[in-house]
């Protein structure tokens, strides 16, 4: 497992600082053709746990695992991250394509059945604590198969103030 300070899904996953209890942690939707590859993600732990390190600065440690179900290999072309106010209103988006997720040092193809791993522990000020119950998140991978056929995996991101 590859460890991140700040940058990678700096990502779009630094954006958990911004995730909210009003959604169900861990809700996660799939897309794929039957009999090609498909993809789940699993953020753990979910929700992701903040911790003070100081001041208004709080770090964001959390795994990411994607996983391939649907036995063709895929290769992961973007990963997105979202954020959105109570009321579903989006407040921030951040998107990686694979050649920046390569340039940081991270994998993306998965083997038929395989998995990659991610850790993450991004390090955000939270000038106002309020906005640890008034936004949430969702996380989405979109991967293509070894037969060109689409796949996607989005998860809803929680927060709790640790």
């Amino acid at each position: 497992m590859k460890r991140l300070s700040v940058g990678l899904i700096g990502l779009a996953l630094a954006v958990l600082p911004l995730a909210c209890a009003t959604h169900k942690a861990g809700t996660t939707k799939s897309t794929s053709t039957p009999g090609h590859g498909a993809i789940k993600l699993t953020i753990t732990p979910n929700p992701v746990v903040a911790t003070s390190v100081g001041g208004n600065t709080y770090e964001f440690p959390f795994d990411v695992v994607v996983k391939e179900t649907g036995d063709h290999p895929v290769t992961i072309e973007r990963v997105t991250a979202n954020v959105f106010a109570a009321g579903g209103i989006p407040v921030a988006t951040e998107s990686y394509d694979a050649a920046k997720i390569q340039s940081l040092g991270f994998a993306t193809t998965i083997q038929a059945k395989g998995e990659i791993h991610y850790h993450f522990a991004p390090r955000k000020d939270v000038p106002d604590p309020s906005l640890f119950s008034s936004v949430y998140g969702d996380v989405r991978v979109e991967g293509i198969d070894d037969n060109g056929a689409r796949t996607s995996s989005t998860t809803t991101i929680t927060l709790k103030k640790g």
